[in-house]
């Protein structure tokens, strides 16, 4: 009786994507996920902690992707933009949860709070980014599973480009021409701005976002610094008695988000952000000192940063 002969198997080059349960296409006789799948699917769900490093205003996009209700920005293709593509703009979400927007005349809205597949936010975004640049005018763009080698972020924009959030108390931004928007558009843009909590970006401080609630108001502040190296200057602050922004404020804790820290303040009702302009722009005088101090943290300052840490909370 001849032989069964051995199917030839594909390089890992050649190897095309297939159902979890599907045989491997590479030949070997086993299923997908126990073949190739498993390693697309570690590169698929791997977590990338710290998503927005290296792109401009990296505490803008924490905050766009975690804070701040309704914000736009403008963004810059490495290379121009395409001729047909007027403008590209992030946006913290989009009517109906949609990924992305190619609106009627061609421009680009990228949305940043969706959920996404994979563990890396640059990555997805960078697809929908790719494909809403080709996306047929007057279309939303759809959501998809993204393989683990495509462009990020950084691989797309103009990294030189300025980024700075334009922060909106609503979403009329939605719908440049309101009496044309469909009626589930309309109804999402009352929904959204119902739900929208009022929110400012200080002009005199990096990425410092004072917010209205209706129990007390707060300012979230996302920071760049390492964040062992932040903890220890606030500890340091903390125990001085200078960590608040004036009183009735108080410094409650911080969280992380995508790599970096967020220190959160109390705030007075009454305190509005122009109240907090020159508070906070004193803060990052006093941090900046406290940033640059070498010496072991005393007794006192070990205490005030265990403090700290125990009412740090990670968001992402």
């Amino acid at each position: 009786m001849a032989k069964k002969q051995k199917k030839a198997q594909l390089t890992d080059g050649a190897v095309p994507v297939v159902g979890p349960r599907e045989p491997c296409p590479c030949g070997s006789g086993r299923r997908y996920k126990a073949c190739h799948g498993r390693a697309a699917s570690h590169a698929v769900t791997e977590l990338v902690h710290r998503p927005f490093e290296g792109l401009p205003g990296e505490p803008h996009w924490v905050a766009m992707r975690e804070l701040v209700p309704a914000a736009t920005a403008a963004l810059a293709l490495k290379g121009g933009l395409p001729a047909d593509v007027p403008s590209v703009t992030l946006a913290t979400v989009l009517p109906m949860a949609w990924p992305a927007l190619r609106r009627d005349d061609g421009s680009v809205l990228l949305a940043l709070q969706n959920d996404t597949a994979s563990g890396d936010l640059s990555r997805d975004l960078a697809d929908t980014l790719k494909r809403a640049l080709t996306a047929e005018p007057g279309n939303p763009v759809a959501a998809r599973r993204v393989e683990g080698d495509g462009p990020r972020l950084q691989d797309l924009l103009d990294l030189e480009a300025d980024f700075t959030p334009t922060v909106h108390q609503g979403f009329e931004f939605w719908v440049p021409d309101a009496e044309n928007a469909t009626p589930e558009v309309t109804a999402s843009l009352e929904r959204a701005n119902e739900a929208a909590i009022p929110t400012v970006l200080l002009s005199g401080s990096e990425a410092a976002y004072w917010c209205e609630t209706p129990e007390k108001n707060h300012l979230r502040w996302v920071m760049p610094h390492a964040e062992e190296k932040l903890l220890d200057a606030l500890a340091r602050l903390h125990a001085a008695g200078a960590s608040s922004l004036g009183e009735g404020t108080r410094l409650v804790g911080s969280f992380r988000a995508h790599g970096l820290t967020v220190p959160v303040w109390d705030l007075p009702t009454g305190m509005g952000a122009q109240e907090c302009e020159k508070p906070a722009a004193a803060f990052a005088e006093r941090l900046a000192g406290a940033l640059a101090a070498d010496a072991p943290l005393t007794g006192e300052e070990r205490r005030a940063r265990g403090g700290l840490t125990n009412r740090q909370v990670t968001l992402s």
